[in-house]
C-alpha cells in the first residue's frame, strides 16, 4: 500500500473488526487545529472574491464565519454549507440597507438534492454534462479553496491530548477518520503528523457522508453501544444519531480539555460501558448549547 491510498466506499465495507469497539473520529477542527485558519484564511477570501461580495465583506465574514464555525451548520459540507452562507446573507440587514444582491446559488441546491456524492469529482461530471455557468463558478471556487489551503495551511497542529487519545484508541478499538474534507487534504495532514497508522481507513466527502462512513465501516459489525463517533459539529452528532450509536463531543474553543477528559474519563466509561445514558446526555447538551441556530444578527 502506498503513503497516500486512496480509499473507497467497498474499503470501508471489506474492513474487518479486530476490536470488540469501534470509533469514527473526526478530522478538522478535532483532532486537528485548522478550522479557523481554513475557513478564514481560504474558504472566505476566496468567496468573497468570486461573488464580488467586496461592498458587503464585513456582513459576508460574519455570515461565513457563524454558518462554518460558530453555530449549527459547524463542520458542513462545503457545498452545503455554501448554500445556507447565503441564504442567510441575503437577509442580512447590512447586505439589504448596502442594496447588494446575493445569488441564489439555484443550480447549486438543485445539485445537492440531485443525490451525487458531494465532491469536486462529481460536481465536475455536472458541469461537463451541462456546462451550467453557477455550478462551474462553484467548481472553480472549490478547487481555488482546495489550492489555497494546501499552499497556505502546512502543518497545521494537532490537539496535543487528541494525539493521546488516538494513542489509545488505537491501541483498544478499530478506528477510522470519518470527515467531509476531500481525502487529498486528509491524507495529506494525517501523514504529515505520523498519525495514518492509528485509523484502518480515512474516509473523505468523496465517499459520501459522515452517516454513511460509520453505516459501511461499522454497521452490522459491531453492537450499537460498542460504536462512538468523534466529533466537534453537529454533523458528527448527526451521523451518529442516524446509525444509533453513541457520540463524544470535542467542544470548539475547548478542544484540549474535551480530548484531556476523553483520555482520562469517557474512553474508559465507553469501554466498560458506562457511558451512555446520563453521562452522554450532559456532555452532548453542553456541546449544543455551544452551537446555536439562531445568527447573532437576529437576536
Amino acid at each position: 500500500m502506498s503513503a497516500h491510498p486512496v480509499y473507497t466506499q467497498q474499503d470501508l465495507a471489506d474492513l474487518k473488526p479486530r476490536h470488540a469497539t469501534f470509533v469514527g473520529i473526526d478530522s478538522d477542527g478535532c483532532v486537528f487545529d485548522t478550522m479557523e485558519s481554513k475557513q478564514k484564511r481560504c474558504f472566505h477570501p476566496v468567496t468573497i472574491r468570486l461573488w464580488h461580495l467586496e461592498p458587503i465583506e464585513k456582513e459576508a465574514r460574519e455570515v461565513l464565519e457563524f454558518v462554518n464555525l460558530y453555530s449549527r451548520w459547524r463542520g458542513t459540507n462545503r457545498f452545503l454549507a455554501q448554500i445556507t452562507s447565503f441564504e442567510l446573507l441575503r437577509e442580512h440587514p447590512g447586505v439589504k440597507a448596502a442594496g447588494v444582491t446575493v445569488p441564489a446559488l439555484t443550480a447549486l441546491k438543485a445539485w445537492t438534492d440531485s443525490g451525487a456524492a458531494l465532491a469536486n469529482s462529481e460536481l465536475e461530471k455536472a458541469v461537463t454534462a451541462g456546462g451550467d455557468p453557477e455550478l462551474a463558478l462553484v467548481l472553480r471556487w472549490s478547487k481555488e479553496v482546495n489550492e489555497t489551503i494546501a499552499r497556505t495551511v502546512r502543518s497545521a497542529p494537532a490537539f496535543t491530548w487528541a494525539v493521546e487519545g488516538l494513542r489509545l484508541i488505537h491501541q483498544h478499538s478499530d478506528a477510522i477518520c470519518v470527515s467531509q474534507t476531500p481525502q487529498e487534504a486528509l491524507m495529506r495532514e494525517w501523514s504529515e503528523h505520523g498519525l495514518l497508522d492509528r485509523v484502518s481507513a480515512v474516509a473523505g466527502q468523496e465517499l459520501g457522508t459522515k452517516a454513511d462512513h460509520l453505516r459501511l465501516a461499522a454497521g452490522g459489525k459491531y453492537p450499537a453501544d460498542r460504536i462512538l463517533k468523534i466529533g466537534d459539529a453537529m454533523g458528527d452528532l448527526n451521523a451518529a444519531r442516524a446509525n444509533h450509536v453513541l457520540f463524544y463531543p470535542i467542544c470548539p474553543q475547548r478542544e484540549e480539555e474535551s480530548w484531556e477528559r476523553f483520555c482520562k474519563e469517557a474512553y474508559g466509561r465507553f469501554l466498560n460501558r458506562t457511558y451512555a445514558g446520563d453521562y452522554e446526555r450532559t456532555l452532548i447538551e453542553a456541546f449544543e448549547n455551544l452551537l446555536p441556530e439562531t445568527p447573532p444578527w437576529r437576536r
